[in-house]
């Protein structure tokens, strides 16, 4: 995972994914994966708000660098 430049593409695959670790999949699987695009695709913003309000994941807040990472990704098209 990289979090270098403000100005750097962000996908999927190389940057969003392994923000999220197997737990934090498994305690969502009733309601998508957080290890598929379409799925984070589908509930990005609902999943941003509970990033930035420090709801989600359950067991602690993200640093802001991955909440903004996250919402650079969902700003700039949520890409693969």
């Amino acid at each position: 995972m990289s979090m270098q430049g403000p100005d750097r593409s962000v996908s999927f695959e190389q940057d969003i994914k392994p923000l999220f670790r197997s737990t934090d999949r498994e305690s969502m699987t009733f309601a998508f994966d957080l290890w598929d695009v379409s799925d984070v695709r589908s509930n990005a913003e609902g999943i941003l708000a509970r990033l930035q309000d420090g709801t989600m994941p359950c067991d602690g807040r993200w640093p802001t660098e991955k909440v903004e990472l996250f919402g650079r990704w969902v700003a700039t098209g949520a890409s693969d």
